[in-house]
């Protein structure tokens, strides 16, 4: 009986063509239903938000003012930008605006999600109550508190004696951007608390027990375990709350109307404005120079959070 066996040289071989065929007998083939849903979101985000931001960017190269003919102008546009008081002040006000209303959204939708974690009564409708503002149109948030701030404040102050409230904020240029503030955290904390409460809910109970058991107080378990283990979730509240500032509209509109004068125009109003003014194309050269800065603001955010190390 003669017995036939493979070279040597050849096990290898037939090896690595065995593995070959397993890997690719392993792949999952991608199904048609996928592109069903994908070529069209794809189309419309192309047709929608691409092909209008080319247009638009092509446009601040040039004279158009949003009809009829134009010419080419360069860099002119973007070199007025630098020297121009009204959008210096607007990128001031707005950055200025997003960096306050966000440390004071997130510490406050922090300390609720914190208080509201720990059990005490009538948690659950507390919870309900305090997501009702995210769920009301800003615009309609910011008349009622135009009503407050140029009525009823005054009015309050005015029988309590307290002078410097009985004239509205709202009037008065080194305040107003408080009122903006004040709303635009209380509308946007709900959201934050949410996230907070959902990250708070994932820590398990043992680390905290482990800690009072080493005699840890309140303050370092909040410290130690509380705040290195929800920082991913800081870190989306913080990205979701600066972008959602920058691009601030309805409720300033509601508020002030970007004044007084100009003390409280955003940079989403003014490029807006200057859309219906007759300004296309200088505010379609601040709206990309705009889009640069949020960019390069969402990068730095990113930057400095990741790679953090978690300690308890």
């Amino acid at each position: 009986m003669t017995i036939h066996t493979l070279p040597p040289a050849a096990t290898p071989h037939l090896e690595s063509r065995q593995q070959q065929r397993s890997v690719f007998r392993g792949r999952r083939r991608v199904e048609p239903i996928f592109y069903v849903f994908l070529v069209p979101a794809l189309l419309l985000f192309t047709v929608v938000i691409v092909i209008p931001a080319v247009i638009g960017i092509f446009y601040s190269f040039t004279d158009y003012v949003g009809y009829g003919q134009w010419h080419f102008l360069g860099l002119q546009n973007y070199a007025t930008l630098f020297t121009d008081p009204s959008i210096i002040g607007s990128y001031g006000f707005t950055l200025g605006f997003a960096v306050v209303t966000v440390v004071v959204a997130q510490v406050i939708a922090l300390a609720f999600a914190v208080g509201l974690s720990r059990t005490i009564r009538f948690a659950g409708p507390l919870r309900t109550i305090f997501v009702i503002p995210m769920v009301v149109s800003g615009i309609v948030v910011a008349y009622v508190f135009n009503f407050l701030f140029s009525n009823s404040l005054p009015a309050l102050a005015t029988t309590l004696g307290f002078a410097p409230l009985e004239q509205s904020i709202l009037g008065n240029p080194d305040l107003a951007w408080l009122s903006i503030v004040i709303v635009s955290a209380w509308q946007t904390i709900p959201g934050a608390l949410l996230v907070y409460t959902a990250g708070l809910t994932s820590i398990p109970g043992d680390l905290y027990e482990a800690s009072s058991i080493d005699g840890a107080s309140s303050w370092k378990q909040f410290r130690s375990i509380t705040l290195p283990l929800i920082s991913g979730f800081i870190l989306i509240n913080t990205v979701l709350g600066v972008k959602g500032y920058l691009g601030a509209y309805d409720v300033i509109v509601g508020l002030t109307g970007g004044g007084p004068g100009t003390a409280t125009r955003s940079v989403a109003m003014t490029i807006f404005s200057g859309f219906t003014g007759g300004d296309y194309a200088y505010q379609m050269a601040n709206a990309t120079i705009f889009f640069i800065v949020t960019v390069i603001i969402s990068i730095i955010q990113l930057g400095v959070t990741r790679g953090r190390p978690v300690s308890l």
